[in-house]
C-alpha cells in the first residue's frame, strides 16, 4: 500500500494549470473568488476528507482530490445552481476552474462524483466534518483580526420539504407512505392575511418541513452555530445544542438576545448558571403578572443596555433573508433530516464565507448596496495595512 494518498490528476502543476491563469487572475485581481481562495485554507481540510474514502486514498483507483470535490459543492451552493449545473460551471467558467484547481483543458469531476461525496457525508457521524469545516471559517476570522462582540442573537429559520403538497395529498389517500417522512409541520403563528375579495381576516401559517435554529453575532453578522431539527420542533429546546456550539468556538459572549419563543424558564437558569446576560424579549405575563416576582423583570427591562442590545435583534432576519434569496435555502435540495442538515451546514459556509471576505477585504461576491441600503465597511486588512 502507497504511504502516500494518490489522486487523479487534475493539471494543476502543469502549464495549463499555473501559467495559462496568470494573465487571467491579473485582470480578476479582486474577484471573490480569488480572495476566497486565498482567504480560506482549504487543503487544510483534505487530511479531514480523506476519512471519507476507502483507503484514505492509498487504495483502489485513485479519486478526485477530496477538497477539489467540496469546492465544486461548495460552488452550487454560492452560485444557487445545480449539481449538473456546476458541472458545466467548472468547464467553462475560468475563475471557477482555477479556484478548483483545476488546468485549462482537464474536465471537472462528474456530478456523480458529487452525489457520491454527499453520500460519504451522510454515513456514521461524517457530516461533523462538514461541521469541522464551517468552524474552520470562524476560525479563520479570528485569525485575521476580525473582532466578534458580546451579544449572541438567536433564532430559527424554516425550510419547506421538497414535497408537492398536491401530489402528497394524493399519496396519503391512496394510502401510500409520505415522500419526506422525516418533514413536519410546523407553526409560525397568526398573520392578517388579505384575501382575494379584499376583506383581512387573521390566519394560522404554517409549512412543512425543518428548521434550522442558529446563533449569529450581533457585531460581525456571522453565524456561529447550525442546529437542525424537524418543522415542528420548539425553537426554546435548541438553545442548549446551539450555546453548546458556542461555548466550544470559544467565542467573547455575555449575552444572548432572541425573541419571545426563547422567553424560557430553563434558558434563562443556563444563563445565570454561565455568568451570561439576557437580551430576550419577555412576554408580557412576566411584567404584568401580580406578584413581587415581576420586580426583577421590570428592572431588566428597564436597563438601558439590556434595550440596546434588544434592539438588535432586527440583524438576525439578513443572513435568513440571504440565505433564501441567494441560496435557495427556502426549500429543500434533498429529502430526510441528515440531508438537510448537510443543506444547512453548506448553506450557512457559503453564506459566513461571503461575509468574512467582505468584513477583511473590502470585496463583495455581488455588488454593494448603494444608498441608505449600503453597509460602511472598513476592512480589516486595510487597517492593518
Amino acid at each position: 500500500m502507497p504511504s502516500q494518498p494518490r489522486f487523479q490528476d487534475t493539471g494543476r502543476d502543469s502549464f495549463f494549470g499555473a501559467l495559462a491563469y496568470e494573465r487571467v487572475l491579473q485582470r480578476y485581481q479582486g474577484h471573490f473568488l480569488v480572495h476566497l481562495e486565498r482567504l480560506i485554507d482549504w487543503e487544510a481540510a483534505g487530511e479531514q476528507l480523506l476519512r471519507l474514502y476507502k483507503g484514505r486514498g492509498r487504495v483502489g483507483r485513485p479519486p478526485y482530490p477530496p477538497v477539489l470535490v467540496l469546492k465544486m459543492l461548495f460552488l452550487s451552493y454560492l452560485y444557487n445552481v445545480s449539481e449538473r449545473a456546476v458541472e458545466e460551471m467548472a468547464d467553462v467558467n475560468l475563475l471557477a476552474k482555477w479556484f478548483l484547481g483545476l488546468a485549462v483543458d482537464e474536465a471537472p469531476p462528474d456530478h456523480s462524483t458529487l452525489t457520491a461525496f454527499k453520500a460519504r457525508l451522510l454515513e456514521a457521524n461524517n457530516w461533523l466534518i462538514l461541521q469541522e469545516l464551517f468552524d474552520q471559517v470562524i476560525h479563520t476570522a479570528q485569525a485575521q483580526g476580525l473582532q466578534f462582540g458580546e451579544l449572541q442573537l438567536l433564532d430559527s429559520v424554516h425550510t419547506q420539504a421538497d414535497v408537492n403538497n398536491a401530489k402528497e395529498r394524493e399519496r396519503q389517500e391512496n394510502g401510500r407512505p409520505p415522500r419526506d417522512p422525516g418533514a413536519t409541520v410546523g407553526h409560525k403563528g397568526r398573520r392578517r392575511v388579505v384575501g382575494p375579495d379584499g376583506r383581512a381576516t387573521m390566519r394560522e401559517i404554517t409549512f412543512h418541513g425543518y428548521k434550522t435554529h442558529t446563533a449569529q453575532n450581533a457585531a460581525t453578522g456571522l453565524v456561529t452555530s447550525v442546529h437542525v431539527t424537524r418543522g415542528s420542533a420548539a425553537d426554546n429546546k435548541a438553545f442548549p445544542a446551539v450555546r453548546e456550539h458556542d461555548r466550544d468556538l470559544g467565542l467573547p459572549v455575555r449575552a444572548y438576545g432572541g425573541d419571545k419563543a426563547y422567553d424560557d424558564t430553563d434558558i434563562y437558569a443556563r444563563l445565570e448558571e454561565e455568568g451570561l446576560e439576557s437580551a430576550i424579549v419577555l412576554r408580557r405575563q412576566r411584567t404584568q403578572k401580580k406578584d413581587r416576582n415581576k420586580e426583577g423583570w421590570l428592572q431588566l427591562e428597564a436597563d438601558p443596555t439590556y434595550q440596546w442590545r434588544r434592539g438588535q435583534r432586527y440583524r438576525v432576519e439578513q443572513p435568513f433573508g440571504d440565505v433564501k434569496r441567494w441560496h435557495g435555502f427556502g426549500r429543500c435540495r434533498y429529502l430526510g433530516l441528515d440531508r438537510y442538515r448537510v443543506q444547512a451546514l453548506l448553506t450557512f459556509m457559503v453564506r459566513n464565507c461571503k461575509r468574512v471576505v467582505k468584513l477583511l477585504t473590502g470585496v463583495t461576491f455581488r455588488p454593494q448596496a448603494k444608498g441608505r441600503r449600503a453597509e460602511p465597511v472598513i476592512p480589516v486588512m486595510a487597517m492593518g495595512a
